[in-house]
């Protein structure tokens, strides 16, 4: 191990170790909104996994988090299944999923992959709404737990530290080199011989996996599930938003983003709540015109231009 890395090693370390501390001395409101900033490092840190390298920006983000989140109430409200036992069969199903849904339109790029995702959470969660409504009898399902604020943070804090250190060993394997030339030009990715397609598949599946294992783990924090709360189309967006605003191109670069960002976000919402989705569309087109490359990217830029 080089000593840079021996350094960033130390630096995750005492991160992690203060924010398994907080829920410690936070209560309350604040506890509430650290363990939202928690569920989204853990959400922006996954999509970066596939975002990242391949540059495909994903909105299916809601739709898997959706299947976590839902099946976990379907199975304990209507047929008493335990907790644990939905939160394990969840991830499994929306990795199917994602195979099936990836080897299906990973082969489309650009915008037409970015409409398709879109669509299919759209989808997913109309579906969804109409098999409750017609066939189930109700509108909600109630995920009743003794689970506290405090440990779904745990919970989320435990799946973020696995999605880095899945992240930091990806990066480093011949996958993630594949995923690298392919999102520089894929093009030349297929002529060197790389498996494009399967490649993209694998990493998706992956974003799947942990997106529906996290909306698994928080669906105690909302005791009543309906599919329009759970499938929400706002939450793909705001992950791909604090994603952007901190930086794709470093695994950590996430982690600048949500943090500011669950701020504002928690006090556009209360003091304004009838224009979060005007705020999230601006805060897009701010980002995109003066933080291509995110805050990461920027200072990462005037670090190069004081070196010179």
């Amino acid at each position: 191990m080089s000593r840079g890395e021996a350094i960033g090693l130390m630096l995750a370390i005492i991160v992690v170790a203060v924010a398994a501390v907080l829920p410690l001395i936070l209560d309350g409101y604040w506890l509430s909104v650290a363990l939202t900033a928690m569920m989204y490092v853990a959400l922006a840190t996954s999509w970066t996994l596939f975002s990242g390298p391949t540059r495909y920006l994903s909105l299916a983000t809601g739709a898997f988090f959706g299947i976590g989140g839902y099946l976990v109430g379907l199975g304990m409200s209507d047929y008493g299944l335990s907790f644990w036992l939905m939160a394990a069969i969840a991830p499994v199903v929306a990795t199917a999923l994602a195979l099936l849904i990836g080897l299906a339109t990973l082969r489309l790029s650009g915008v037409y992959f970015v409409i398709f995702t879109l669509g299919l959470a759209e989808m997913i969660r109309n579906l969804v709404s109409w098999i409750q409504n017609n066939f189930l009898g109700s509108r909600g399902l109630y995920v009743l737990t003794d689970f506290t604020d405090a440990d779904i943070y745990w919970m989320l804090l435990a799946v973020s530290v696995a999605i880095f250190a899945l992240g930091w060993w990806i990066n480093r394997s011949r996958l993630g080199f594949a995923l690298r030339i392919i999102g520089s030009d894929e093009e030349v990715a297929k002529h060197v011989g790389i498996d494009t397609a399967w490649s993209k598949v694998v990493l998706f599946m992956v974003t799947g996996f942990f997106a529906a294992l996290i909306g698994a783990l928080v669906a105690p924090r909302y005791s009543y599930i309906e599919p329009n709360v759970v499938f929400s189309p706002e939450l793909s967006f705001i992950v791909v938003v604090m994603a952007l605003l901190g930086g794709i191109h470093r695994l950590w670069g996430p982690l600048v983003g949500v943090i500011p960002f669950t701020l504002i976000w928690e006090g556009i919402t209360i003091s304004f709540p009838n224009y979060t989705t005007l705020f999230l569309g601006f805060s897009f087109l701010l980002i995109v015109y003066f933080l291509p490359h995110g805050v990461v990217g920027l200072m990462q830029s005037l670090v190069r231009r004081v070196g010179r």
